[in-house]
């Protein structure tokens, strides 16, 4: 048997929007998937309204740490998800790129943050899960 897929999400600092695709990838594959995360510039730490949004679902991810997307993380993707279309990337990516287009959640509450975490939730099973 082949190994599972990889999916790496990437975003500008790797604190919100990639956190949450990757953290939401894990919660719906059924380990079918490996799910990762990387950021152009990452930030010192995962975004707490993030973290909170995703810790309602039941996985803690407040003590994952950004990481600097590189060209081995790219090569190894079987899929690379840009969650901010045009992000300047170090290589080009091996396999199949998707580009989805959410706000950057700096700021907000998780108040704020839920409906684009359901919007990615349903951006993963529509295109990731089941297209």
């Amino acid at each position: 048997m082949t190994d599972k897929p990889t999916v790496l999400f990437i975003c500008k600092h790797n604190a919100g929007r990639s956190q949450l695709g990757a953290a939401l990838l894990e919660l719906a594959a059924d380990d079918r998937y490996t799910a990762t995360s990387a950021g152009i510039a990452p930030a010192d730490e995962v975004n707490p309204s993030i973290a909170a949004t995703v810790a309602e679902l039941g996985l803690d991810i407040s003590d994952r740490t950004p990481r600097k997307v590189t060209p081995e993380l790219l090569n190894q993707a079987d899929v690379v998800v840009l969650m901010k279309p045009g992000l300047d990337l170090p290589a080009t990516p091996r396999g199949k790129v998707l580009q989805w287009s959410f706000p950057d959640p700096d700021s907000w509450s998780p108040d704020d943050v839920r409906p684009m975490r359901d919007a990615v939730a349903a951006r993963i099973q529509d295109e990731l899960l089941h297209p």
